[in-house]
């Protein structure tokens, strides 16, 4: 951001520690894209569903507003708070916030699939997003356009000028303060996944070296220098590493993209000479705990027994001499999981604290309290924090009706479902796109009970069903909506000529006239389990438990669940 230029260069490199970044000595170009993908590619695969619940941390505000935290959204100015006692999760869901890709991940797919790739859930490519503009950037790639059709005073999205976008009609170009925030996370994803299958190459290609598009390079460059590293991406740095295991090169060394494809691609790149400060700090006052204060409390909400809840508690602190202890005590205290028991004075020191994660997992019904004490790395005294959980019973989760589709066109139209019967946290839609031969399947999560496509082929048929989740645990699948190939909706239903019987591990083909038919069958990722040319009545398939999908020929797909 540009108006934190001069913090960044105090505080950019204070991060990382000694030898995180030694492979990147001395190296240039390809080697040094190489080197820097060496160093950061492994981390900790983070379930999709949950960053939330990590980006209340990473990605609020520093400021409070009337005391509560604000969520740090990057693709509009909508206030939208984190209320007293609610998990990152549930405060997605009650402003209806969405999970949005800076790299769309229908760029990349394998077998049909998004979600093979640690890339789906990489908190370095992903960020909290308001609903609206979510769904106006869509699958667009980067770029610059004068004439925007959606425009909320941060995101942009309209025709491409002249020479971006990659043959893209339209693009999606971000506010000045975070074009350099997106740059550098398309730096890391160009780096860290150019051996993923890229699909959609507006923007990268699989290559080694340069993996980006020449307009791209030119493009992203430009954001870059226009938009330093800000105090931001330096704080978010820190928290990613904790939850994920890894860090974002190009934010440590904001020079290290021109090195790579830059103004610098024929000098090597040593760290010294990107560092200002030493990037491990003395020790220079007495050990203290700024948060969280004495007597705070840690709510994990409702919680369904025998099932987990966890929350992320955060610690800072500086100057400690040994290692803090983590303690929990109580009546309930066996309910209270903290990760570890103690944290290395080096890890508070350096990072200027650490995000401890505790899991809160009950056995039996009611309303449970214990208390976190933290203690020792020489400071005075104890930190005790509060923990608060109520166990509940499982719910009873009936499946959803999915409806058919309105306001079809030619490239977009509206799903639509009955409202759960209870309470529902969120919905997940499940759409399939049925190319011939390769089925497409994504999910989305909405609070709403419907959600227009604006990207759809009106070559390919689709379907959709959906599910809906409650304290964690997600109902069973609903109908399957078949939305035919066309411009319109007529002939949307049109029933197979035979029935299918679901069996123990299997199921039975039931057809009313005796004859042969060909159908395939494919679970949720789009890979094919069974295909068959010529199926007679009667006929009987196994299959290990799992929702699968048959279609055959233009008939209607027929949902099948295994249990």
């Amino acid at each position: 951001m540009i108006v934190l230029l001069v913090l960044t260069g105090q505080y950019a490199f204070a991060g990382y520690t000694k030898g995180y970044y030694d492979k990147l000595e001395g190296q240039s170009r390809e080697m040094l894209k190489r080197a820097a993908k060496e160093s950061v590619a492994r981390h900790q695969t983070l379930p999709y569903y949950d960053l939330p619940n990590y980006w209340q941390y990473s990605d609020v505000y520093p400021d409070l507003v009337n005391g509560l935290k604000r969520w740090w959204d990057m693709y509009s100015d909508q206030v939208y708070l984190i209320q007293q006692g609610m998990s990152g999760k549930q405060s997605f869901s009650q402003n209806r916030m969405q999970r949005e890709h800076a790299v769309p991940k229908s760029w990349w797919k394998q077998n049909g699939s998004v979600e093979y790739t640690p890339a789906y859930s990489d908190m370095w490519n992903l960020y909290p997003s308001d609903g609206a503009a979510n769904q106006a950037k869509l699958n667009y790639p980067f770029g610059m356009t004068q004439n925007p059709r959606f425009n909320n005073g941060v995101t942009k999205v309209g025709p491409a000028n002249v020479g971006l976008g990659g043959g893209s009609a339209n693009v999606f170009e971000p506010a000045d303060e975070y074009k350099g925030d997106f740059a550098r996370a398309c730096f890391y994803m160009a780096t860290v996944y150019d051996d993923i299958n890229w699909v959609i190459n507006y923007m990268f290609t699989k290559e080694a070296y340069p993996t980006l598009m020449p307009w791209a390079v030119q493009m992203l460059l430009h954001w870059s220098r226009l938009d330093p590293v800000s105090q931001k991406e330096i704080d978010r740095n820190n928290y990613v590493e904790q939850y994920q295991g890894n860090r974002n090169p190009f934010v440590d060394f904001p020079e290290l993209c021109e090195y790579i494809w830059g103004s610098r691609t024929t000098q090597r790149f040593y760290a010294k000479d990107q560092e200002t400060i030493d990037p491990t700090p003395p020790v220079t006052g007495d050990p203290e705990i700024t948060v969280p204060i004495n007597g705070e409390s840690l709510d994990f909400g409702q919680v369904v027994v025998n099932h987990a809840g966890t929350r992320a508690l955060q610690i800072k602190g500086a100057n400690l001499t040994s290692p803090l202890s983590v303690r929990v005590v109580g009546q309930d205290k066996r309910y209270f999981i903290p990760e570890v028991s103690s944290i290395p004075a080096a890890t508070m020191n350096q990072n200027g604290g650490y995000l401890l994660n505790i899991t809160y997992m009950p056995d039996r019904e009611g309303r449970h309290e214990a208390s976190l004490a933290l203690y020792d790395g020489g400071i005075s005294g104890s930190i005790a924090v509060s923990l608060y959980g109520e166990a509940v019973q499982m719910p009873d989760l009936p499946p959803l009706t999915a409806l058919d589709p309105v306001d079809v066109s030619g490239n977009s139209y509206t799903a639509r479902w009955e409202p759960a019967q209870e309470e529902a946290d969120y919905y997940i839609l499940t759409r399939v796109r049925h190319n011939p031969g390769n089925e497409e399947t994504e999910t989305y999560e909405t609070g709403e009970t419907s959600f227009t496509f604006t990207d759809r082929d009106p070559s390919v048929a689709e379907s959709y069903m959906v599910a809906y989740s409650r304290y964690g645990i997600s109902s069973i699948d609903s109908n399957v909506i078949y939305v035919a190939a066309g411009s319109g909706i007529d002939a949307v239903r049109q029933e197979a000529p035979f029935r299918v019987i679901t069996t123990e591990g299997g199921f039975t083909i039931l057809r009313a006239d005796g004859q042969a038919g060909s159908f395939r069958v494919a679970d949720l990722s789009g890979l094919t389990v069974i295909e068959e040319g010529d199926a007679a009545d009667g006929s009987e398939y196994l299959l290990e438990p799992g929702i699968y999908i048959l279609t055959s020929g233009n008939f209607c797909p027929v949902k099948i669940v295994i249990r």
